[in-house]
Parts: C-alpha cells; sequence; structure tokens
C-alpha cells in the first residue's frame, strides 16, 4: 500500500523537475540582450552606429561599466549625456546607419569629417540641438538631407567633397541661424537658392553643375567669384558673367502682334480668318507686302547676329578650358550625361591633386587660406579692417581685425627676426599642417600670408578672454581661485585639445600658458597659438610668461618640444587654475606638500577637499621632472574625465538620499 502511493508522488516530482528546466534555462538564453537595458539609450546609439560605420574596427569601443562610453574615442558628454561627437580622421569605411547618431537628442556637434563613409546620409530631424554638422569629405550620395531643414539651431553645416545630387533646397533659407554652409564639389544641380541669412560669413558651392543666375541678395552679394566657381552654367552680377538672354522671337507671344493680329492668328487658331479677309486695295497691297518683306528681313538679320554672338562666346570658352588645370565638359555633354558620375568636374583622385594647383596660383602676396576654407575676403579689405592691439608677445603682435564692419578676426603679426630661420616654403608647408588640425576646443585658423619678410596668422575672433583674465582678473582685484567645477571643465576642454593634436598629427602646442587659452561663445576653452612655437629661434630672447610653464628638459637645453613637454605644461597650467596663482608664484614641493599649499589656499572649499586632492594629483603626476614619468595627454584627460564621472556619480547619489 505504501508503494503504490510513492510512485505516483514520484513520477510527479520528476515531471515537475523536467517542466521546470527549460523555465530555468530560458533567462540564460535571453539574458545578453537584457543587458543592454542596463546601460544609458546613447551607448547603444553610438554602438548601433559603429556596428555599420567602422568595419575595419577602428574604434575600439568597450562598455564595462554604465558611463564608460563617455570616454570613449570622440565622444564628449555633460551630465551623462552625449554632447559631441567627433571622428574626423578616422578611417571609418561604412555607411551612415538609420536609427542611430540621430537618436542623440542631447547632441551640439556631429563631426564625421575625412572619412570613408558612403550612402545616403540618414534623417537626423531628431537631432533638434543639434548646432554643427560636418560630413564633408566622405562619399555620401544621394540627394540633399531634408532632414536637415528642420534642425532649425545649427549654424555650421558642411557637406562638401562628397557625391551628392539633386538642387539645393530654395527652403534652405528657413535655416536663419546658419555662418557656415559648404556644398562645395558635389553633383548639385540646378538654381542657387536666394540666401539670405545676414549671419552667414563663410559659404561655397563651387565644383557642382548649379546652373542660371545667381540671386542678386545681400547675402549672396557679400561673397566673391572663388565661392561661385567651376560651375560652367552659372551667371549673373556677382560673379561678372552676363546671363545669354533669349532673343524676343523665341518669347511668348504678345497680345498684339506685329501686323495688328490677335494671339489666335498668331498661333494659328484663328489663321484662316485673316487669309480670306475681304481684297484690299493694289496701293495697300504693295505696302502691305512691303513691310512684311522689310519685317523678314529685320527678323533674318537679328537671327543671324544673335547665332554669331553664340558662336563667338562658345568658341571663347572652349579656349578657356583648355587653359584650366581641372577637366570641364561642354554644356552638351553634361546634359547629356546628367546620370554619370562627375561629367563636368574631374574625379575625386584628380580633384585632390589639382587642389594645391589651385592654391598655388594665390600665393603670390595674397591670402592662403588653409583647411579648404573659403576665401572670404582678400588681403585689402584686411588691410582696410579697423584694427585694436590686443597684445604684444616676444614672437608676434596680436590685433583685433574688424573686416566691412561685420567678421570679426584675430590677426597675429610673427616677428621677422624671431621667424628668419624658417624659410618660406617651410613655413607654408607647416601651416598647411597646422590648418588641417579641426577641434572644437582648437580656435580654428582661417588663413596665413608671407611675403617681403611679413608674415600674418589669421584666427576667429574669440569673444569672451582669456583664462588668464578669467582667473587673475585685473590688476586692481584680489585673484581667487576659480570653483573647482570650472577647473575640472577648463581642464577636460585644455586637455582635449592638446590630446587631439598629439594624436592627429606629430606637431605640438609648445605654448601652452593661461594667455593662449581662450573662452569661446558657449565659454568652452579654445587653445591658440598652437604649434607656431617651432617656428621661431629658440636662441633668441625668451618669453617672460612662458618659461615658467617650459618643462626642464627643455628650458635647460636646445631639446625640440615634444608632447610631453606639452604635459608638463598642462600641469603647471592646472596648479594655476586650482591656486589663482601665477606659475611665478608656484614653491616646488613634493606632492603631499603641493596638496596641502593647494588646500591651505582654498580654505573654504573644506567639502571638496577629496576632489581638488585628485585634480591636484593629475597636475603633480603631470609636472613631474623626469619625461619619462609623465603620463601621455590622452592618459591625463583619461583621469580628468574619471573624475568627473565619480563627482557627478556622488552627486546624484545624495540627491538621490536627500
Amino acid at each position: 500500500m505504501p508503494k503504490t502511493k510513492f510512485k505516483p508522488v514520484l513520477h510527479l516530482f520528476f515531471f515537475f523537475i523536467w517542466v521546470s528546466i527549460p523555465c530555468f534555462s530560458r533567462p540564460v538564453i535571453t539574458y545578453p540582450p537584457q543587458t543592454s537595458l542596463l546601460f544609458s539609450s546613447d551607448a547603444v546609439s553610438i554602438l548601433s552606429f559603429k556596428s555599420k560605420a567602422d568595419l575595419d574596427n577602428k574604434l575600439l569601443y568597450a562598455l564595462n561599466e554604465r558611463f564608460d562610453y563617455c570616454q570613449w574615442r570622440g565622444v564628449k558628454c555633460a551630465q551623462g549625456r552625449v554632447v559631441r561627437y567627433i571622428l574626423q580622421n578616422a578611417a571609418l569605411r561604412g555607411v551612415f546607419p538609420a536609427n542611430s547618431l540621430s537618436k542623440l537628442d542631447q547632441l551640439r556637434v556631429l563631426s564625421l569629417r575625412n572619412n570613408s563613409l558612403s550612402g545616403p546620409i540618414p534623417d537626423l530631424s531628431s537631432l533638434y540641438n543639434l548646432k554643427s554638422l560636418f560630413l564633408g569629405r566622405n562619399n555620401f550620395s544621394g540627394t540633399f538631407p531634408q532632414s536637415i531643414l528642420l534642425i532649425h539651431r545649427i549654424t555650421s553645416l558642411d557637406l562638401s567633397y562628397n557625391e551628392l545630387t539633386g538642387p539645393i533646397p530654395a527652403n534652405l533659407t528657413a535655416l536663419e541661424r546658419l555662418n557656415v554652409l559648404r556644398l562645395e564639389w558635389n553633383r548639385f544641380d540646378g538654381p542657387v537658392p536666394a540666401l539670405n541669412q545676414s549671419f552667414l560669413l563663410i559659404f561655397n558651392v563651387s565644383g557642382n553643375n548649379l546652373t542660371g543666375k545667381i540671386p542678386v541678395t545681400p547675402t549672396l552679394s557679400k561673397f566673391n567669384t572663388t565661392a561661385f566657381s567651376l560651375n560652367p552654367d552659372l551667371c549673373g552680377e556677382i560673379i561678372n558673367k552676363a546671363c545669354a538672354s533669349r532673343a524676343p522671337f523665341f518669347g511668348s507671344p504678345s497680345a498684339s502682334g506685329p501686323l495688328g493680329q490677335s494671339a489666335e492668328a498668331q498661333s494659328g487658331g484663328g489663321g484662316g480668318v485673316m487669309v480670306l479677309s475681304p481684297p484690299s486695295s493694289p496701293k495697300k497691297s504693295h505696302r502691305r507686302t512691303g513691310v512684311v518683306l522689310g519685317f523678314t528681313i529685320g527678323i533674318a538679320l537679328i537671327l543671324f547676329s544673335v547665332l554669331l554672338a553664340l558662336a563667338v562666346v562658345k568658341k571663347q570658352r572652349v579656349d578657356s578650358k583648355g587653359t584650366k588645370p581641372t577637366t570641364i565638359a561642354s554644356p552638351e555633354v553634361t546634359n547629356s550625361n546628367a546620370g554619370n558620375s562627375r561629367t563636368h568636374i574631374g574625379e575625386p583622385p584628380e580633384r585632390k591633386t589639382m587642389m594645391p594647383e589651385i592654391q598655388r596660383l594665390k600665393k603670390s602676396g595674397n591670402l592662403v587660406f588653409v583647411g579648404g576654407e573659403v576665401e572670404g575676403y582678400s588681403l585689402e579689405q584686411l588691410m582696410r579692417a579697423s584694427a585694436e592691439l590686443l597684445g604684444r608677445g616676444t614672437m608676434a603682435t596680436t590685433y583685433k581685425a574688424v573686416v566691412d564692419r561685420q567678421l570679426i578676426l584675430t590677426v597675429k603679426r610673427l616677428d621677422a627676426g624671431r621667424t628668419a630661420v624658417t624659410g618660406g616654403e617651410a613655413f607654408e608647408q607647416h601651416m598647411e599642417a597646422v590648418g588641417g588640425l579641426v577641434h572644437p576646443n582648437l580656435v580654428p585658423l582661417r588663413a596665413y600670408f608671407q611675403a617681403k619678410g611679413e608674415r600674418l596668422v589669421i584666427y576667429d575672433y574669440q569673444p569672451n578672454g582669456s583664462v588668464f583674465n578669467l582667473v587673475h582678473g585685473s590688476r586692481s582685484t584680489r585673484a581667487k581661485p576659480l570653483h573647482w567645477t570650472s577647473c575640472l571643465k577648463i581642464a577636460e576642454d585644455v586637455a582635449q585639445g592638446l590630446a587631439y593634436i598629439h594624436q592627429a598629427s606629430r606637431l605640438v602646442h609648445g605654448n601652452l600658458k593661461s594667455t593662449n587659452v581662450l573662452l569661446g561663445t558657449d565659454f568652452e576653452a579654445c587653445l591658440t597659438d598652437y604649434c607656431l612655437a617651432v617656428l621661431a629661434d629658440s636662441s633668441s630672447t625668451e618669453d617672460p610668461d612662458s618659461i615658467d610653464y617650459k618643462a626642464p628638459e627643455i628650458r635647460k637645453s636646445n631639446r625640440k618640444l615634444t608632447p610631453k613637454s606639452d604635459v608638463y605644461a598642462f600641469g603647471v597650467f592646472l596648479l594655476e587654475l586650482l591656486t589663482g596663482k601665477h606659475p611665478s608664484q608656484h614653491p616646488v614641493l613634493v606632492p603631499h606638500d603641493l596638496l596641502e599649499w593647494v588646500r591651505m589656499i582654498r580654505e573654504d572649499d573644506v567639502g571638496e577637499y577629496r576632489r581638488l586632492g585628485m585634480l591636484t594629483e593629475v597636475a603633480s603626476v603631470c609636472s613631474l621632472t623626469s619625461p619619462e614619468q609623465r603620463p601621455a595627454m590622452w592618459q591625463a584627460l583619461k583621469m580628468i574625465q574619471e573624475i568627473k564621472e565619480r563627482a557627478m556619480m556622488e552627486d546624484r547619489a545624495s540627491l538621490g538620499h536627500s
């Protein structure tokens, strides 16, 4: 009897185990996809972009902790959200996938410039906070992305050097804040839109298939012919090229014909009525015959004159094409091969080799615009500009120049004696290399000039002064250290700029100091005077404001500047931020005593001692005497970003408990 009861119970037990196995194993199977839910949607968006745009795995992204993505290459975060994604010159190959970066709704700057991305540009209309979009020098195809017209905050748009086709949208005028628009070297066709944005300072549509008369608007009239060049079928007052007017007899018929016929009679609708009209007297008939004959001869003469003029113009156009460095086909070829790749412009490899030739024509005492910059003003305009002295240094004198009462530039006049050691050709090559550096934390270099010992370097003007003024104030006020969060932000911006210079080129800043860190329109810290120190004679008089930032190995000998000497200067600069003391007032202390000195100066920041200690440690390790013991700049940047992330997590945790 007990046995008969035990068997059903035992069977029921094994049945329960057998049914339960799939239930317990199911979470193991589906767990990996669910892990993505633990991480920020911004990280998932970036990984989604990488999966299609980085086929050669150049981006070594790893996600081990929740906020690791803020330390990935090209990523800059604010409060845990991605606000900048900059991957120019990153050797990316693939496509720009839809529903990837378009989900970064806090993104302000997106730069994928100078890669090998192809295919259409996806819908980006959800990036409503985007201010700068740089997609130039890729292989994007398709038409102008209409979604960009919905990003009303955008100020800078660069789609140059791609394979985009179709018309440039007329409603591009809706982007009222645009100050940079670069569409050159695509295959856009149709007319130039009547742009009327008063803030537009940089504009280029050269090297396309644009046609028709260029609208004469106050905005477009600011730009010279270079901005419209290599569009054979453009004409108008702005480029000093007359538009071929069609003869009257090709136009629509007027209400009354030359012999008093109605419109219907001229078009043939009522021609029979006119022929069958009552016969007139012979005198009138002869008079009418004479009028008709004279009118016919007049039309024939006009037609012959027009055809002759067209033949002469065509011959001149063919002759002029033979002297141009780029290959431009005739209008007939362009129209018959509308679907071919660049029928009137050479293929991209030819185009890139020809650009230096075009630039060389400008190097005879003219401004040379670098980094593909549009020639927005001439040397004569610059010389006529109102100038304000900003400062004098041992290497250059700096002016604020206002061109045509609207464009504000910073012009540095280099000291001829100090830079004489660098020859003219070497100077040109170096400035072209420096002009290729483009980063949000570098003041943009726009152009340079040299002739007869005179050398000028032109930058964008930064309106909010330097970090030196921010930290030290005027001479009459007592310097007070900045809040530690301001120190952290400025330090991160400067580290971003330096790390980019070291990683994107073989150049070094060479002259980092608080007067060479300027504050941009959004109070972001931007480096200026970068990579110019190598042009100067190191044996000449030393700049007293720079000597305390110089690494010991540079100060004691004429050794070349290195990335590690930039790291040393960064450590000194960080201590200047933390203490409000000029480097000439910094004591020589061991790391522990250095921390105590910083705490003594910032005695009011008792609650921030630990965070100040971490920043002081970064400054200390960067300014070690031995260059081998200093971190690389990207490592120093990572330290600062880790401090920032830790502080953010602590602040969030404290808010959660309050």
